[in-house]
């Protein structure tokens, strides 16, 4: 970040007051200049394939249901062949924190790659302004167009731009909503205008925020709404990769005909053209420094590198680098931060695939009755009284077989002669312990209780509990 001059007491107040001025600023609207390269390519393929994956997600079907469905009423997550529940809560905390470690893992090696190439914010962006200049043309034609009155051309060009957006925004507020509630039924609801109060919120409320993001607020949602560009310093150093100008190879700048020996004239690579600010999403000059204001995006490094190419220079006047390498001096890309962030990120991801590969979709809690510690039978057994929970975490339901060990001649009754229990259900199932007082040879003893599924001998867990005698 571009840190305020040191010169004087004077030039730090001119800093402070020029902040102050942006930050009461009457905003000025952007007009991204369409650009084309490299880095323009990759962002086109990064935009079409995070759209892609999110439109077309809802829609995939696996073994007869929908793939990925977050079933918020039903308490369960399903994705593919994988059904979470509450009580696998702990699956949602790693993957949490597993995706912002990889967010400090990448910033620390290359910037903020994430802003300029998958951020939600950008990737929208990016949409609304293709449509933008599919229907006004580029940045010129817009330019004159809001500087025009009010017309019928123009009211018919502003409309049809507003309704196009709004129904792409609509689109995406209702397959929003499709993550959690069948998308096909919410289609059919939807065409028969008997969507439920939640449902229709859901979706409008996405729907704006769509709009209103993508549309309007574009830029300042990512230089005062994000977060992220203000903490981002806190993991960059000397040899994080960012977008920069290098102003001893570009300085001092001018205009020049191509023609022209410029060093003879003591002109730096920079024809000052101002390309590179006018394709910047968020109007900022990288000529000036490293901001927080830059998304790392590269539009300008595009277009630069295309007035490069015109002028007869050698292209990177305006790269991907680092601080160390603009100073002369040796990068790094293995270094203290990189490492730790790297083997967090290893060990966090294998203690989260092997704790999902030990994952059992059966549940058993064992509660001891506590109003009573034991009691003696008639028959002078002892017996002790038990309330177990059985979670069926699985697809479908099943029939499961229950025994105990841990003491020698150890009864087990219940009341219940079948133990079944359906999908998702939790069944309570009070079952006695009873055991001949000379088999006890101290006050507490260990039992295990075993739970087996009938039809599949894999879907078995086992709980420990205690049995108390005089």
């Amino acid at each position: 970040m571009t840190a305020p001059d040191s010169k004087g007491p004077a030039a730090a107040d001119h800093s402070d007051k020029q902040v102050e001025q942006s930050l009461y600023a009457k905003r000025e609207k952007i007009y991204p200049r369409e650009v084309h390269g490299l880095y323009a390519r990759l962002r086109t393929l990064g935009v079409l394939g995070l759209l892609g994956i999110y439109y077309l997600t809802p829609w995939l079907r696996w073994d007869g249901s929908q793939a990925i469905l977050l079933d918020l009423p039903a308490r369960k997550f399903h994705i593919f062949a994988l059904t979470l529940w509450p009580q696998d809560f702990i699956y949602l905390a790693f993957l949490l924190i597993i995706a912002g470690l990889t967010l400090f893992f990448v910033t620390a090696l290359a910037g903020r790659i994430w802003c300029g190439y998958a951020c939600p914010q950008t990737v929208w962006t990016e949409a609304f302004l293709w449509i933008e200049r599919k229907v006004e043309g580029d940045r010129m034609r817009q330019q004159k167009l809001d500087a025009m009155p009010m017309n019928a051309r123009k009211f018919r060009i502003k409309a049809t731009k507003q309704v196009l957006w709004l129904l792409f925004a609509g689109w995406t507020g209702f397959t929003f909503v499709g993550y959690f509630t069948p998308i096909t039924d919410l289609g059919q609801r939807l065409l028969s205008f008997s969507l439920g109060p939640w449902e229709t919120f859901w979706v409008i409320f996405y729907s704006f925020a769509t709009y209103g993001n993508a549309g309007f607020m574009r830029e300042q949602v990512c230089k005062y709404m994000c977060p992220y560009a203000r903490f981002q310093s806190a993991m960059f150093d000397n040899d994080t990769l960012i977008v920069s100008y290098l102003p001893g190879r570009g300085e001092p700048r001018g205009s020049r005909k191509r023609s022209a020996d410029y060093k003879a004239l003591g002109l730096g690579d920079c024809i000052d053209c101002t390309l590179c600010v006018q394709v910047c999403p968020t109007g900022i000059d990288i000529r000036n420094g490293l901001q927080y204001e830059c998304i790392a995006c590269s539009a300008c490094i595009d277009a630069c590198d295309d007035v490069m190419d015109r002028m007869g220079y050698p292209r990177g006047l305006i790269t991907y680098t680092t601080e160390n390498a603009m100073q002369g001096a040796r990068s790094h890309i293995l270094r203290p931060r990189v490492i730790i962030y790297a083997l967090l990120l290893m060990t966090i991801m294998s203690i989260f695939a092997y704790s999902l590969s030990q994952r059992t979709t059966l549940g058993l809690d064992v509660i001891r009755d506590r109003n009573r510690l034991y009691r003696e039978t008639n028959d002078g057994e002892i017996e002790n009284v038990y309330v177990l929970k059985i979670l069926n975490m699985d697809n479908k339901g099943h029939a499961y077989h229950l025994t105990v060990d841990g003491i020698h001649d150890l009864e087990l009754h219940t009341d219940t002669r079948r133990i079944w229990v359906d999908a998702g259900e939790v069944l309570e199932l009070p079952v006695r312990l009873r055991v001949e007082e000379d088999e006890l040879h101290k006050r507490s003893s260990k039992v295990v209780f075993h739970l087996t599924a009938t039809d599949d001998p894999k879907l078995s867990v086992r709980e420990d509990a205690r049995f108390l005698g005089p």
